[in-house]
């Protein structure tokens, strides 16, 4: 019977990565009696039709099957399924796309157009928080182009009920260059330093808790710049430090695999697969997709905390213990008991990474001040200006015009 020593390392190191383990786990095909309701395999990943599957899916029994195959395929199996046709009306597409480019051309008017995470800024179009967006400008497109099923039947197959979506559009526009491979969010957004402070277990976990689509807007050959992606690199369990070392970057730009799609076509993939948008080479298109986080309802905290308040109270005793000589771990004991160490979620076209991949947590904002020795009242000012940055319509005025209705 193993004995506790004999259980799998608790702490990941750089050290861990080994291309030839990489390789081990990536080299691998897609047996399609494995994925029986796919209608076609293609660079090892599984097409199925959007159709067919909300047949197949219409009755409980169906249901359960379909999402059963596609956990299999996305736990173990080459991590990403690709949804022909699931928007099967391309006016439905063609509407939200023509929402999606008011924003962007209002952004450019104000100003306030921004890249992403991974782009030089000029090179794409963003529209963050296009969920939302899209709901308040057009809530009868929105409802159209949500209302599809097959993103709600792989969600719930990954997440359960109650998953958490949130989009945010991409357009790479013409000669942007590819982007340089990475894993996403949560991990993704850290340093390997960072990544390496969290135990084993919770590496595994992670995945599990976001499921990464992308609806195509547009017809995407592959002169356009579909993404790039290396099947079952999601099973590598050090891959989160791993795909920023250079013979892991270099191992994929050898052994990606780009999938052209066409305009209402869906991709859905783990979080933890290795890829990066491809190069659009085009003169001419830009190529729009809608990208789809959706993550689990049991990424919360069991009680609502204001923690702005509990901050501003403790920090006082904080400075004044520093100055009394309290150790630095004692001082990261307490501000971790009561700041928000997450930065997310934020309102991105206001609280842009600036330093990193992520923009400061509440946590992060309070070290600081700790560090500088910056006064109560600064600090209180800081964190107020940060919390209306987190807000995803900072000047909204709440809508009360149907409270006389209520009884």
């Amino acid at each position: 019977m193993p004995t506790i020593h004999d259980r799998p390392r608790s702490w990941l190191n750089p050290s861990d990565c080994d291309l030839a383990d990489f390789r081990g786990h990536v080299e691998r095909t897609t047996n399609p009696a494995e994925v029986p309701s796919a209608t076609d395999v293609v660079h090892g990943i599984p097409l199925y039709d959007g159709e067919l599957l909300r047949r197949r899916a219409g009755t409980p029994a169906g249901r359960r099957e379909i999402q059963a195959e596609l956990v299999r395929v996305l736990l173990d199996g080459p991590g990403i399924v690709v949804c022909k046709r699931a928007y099967p009306d391309p006016s439905v597409v063609d509407r939200v796309t023509g929402a999606f480019e008011k924003m962007i051309a209002d952004q450019r008017a104000a100003g306030s157009a921004r890249g992403d995470h991974y782009a030089r800024p000029g090179t794409n179009d963003r529209v963050w928080n296009a969920v939302e967006k899209l709901a308040l400008h057009d809530p009868e497109a929105f409802a159209e182009y949500h209302g599809e099923g097959v993103t709600d039947l792989v969600s719930s197959a990954w997440l359960g009920p109650g998953y958490q979506l949130t989009s945010q559009v991409n357009v790479v526009n013409p000669g942007a260059p590819a982007q340089r491979v990475h894993r996403d969010y949560h991990f993704g957004f850290f340093s390997d330093e960072g990544a390496a402070a969290f135990p084993t277990h919770v590496h595994r976990a992670a995945p599990s808790l976001t499921l990464q689509g992308a609806v195509a807007h547009c017809d995407m050959p592959v002169e356009t710049g579909p993404t790039l992606y290396l099947p079952y690199s999601q099973t590598y369990e050090p891959g989160y430090l791993a795909w920023q070392r250079p013979e892991f970057r270099a191992y994929f730009d050898d052994h990606h695999v780009q999938m052209p799609l066409e305009k209402g076509d869906v991709v859905f993939f783990s979080p933890a697969l290795f890829h990066a948008a491809g190069a659009n080479r085009t003169t001419g298109v830009r190529r729009m997709a809608n990208l789809l986080q959706v993550s689990s309802p049991f990424g919360r905290s069991m009680e609502t905390v204001d923690r702005e308040a509990m901050v501003n109270a403790v920090y006082p005793v904080l400075l004044r213990r520093k100055a009394e000589g309290a150790p630095p771990h004692w001082l990261r004991c307490v501000v971790a008991a009561c700041a928000e160490g997450y930065a997310f979620p934020t309102n991105l076209d206001l609280d842009a990474p600036v330093d990193g991949l992520a923009p400061p947590s509440q946590a992060d904002l309070v070290r600081r001040a700790l560090e500088s020795g910056r006064s109560a009242g600064a600090l209180r000012a800081d964190l107020a200006a940060a919390a209306h940055r987190r807000r995803s319509r900072p000047d909204a005025v709440p809508d009360r015009s149907g409270e006389d209705d209520l009884g």
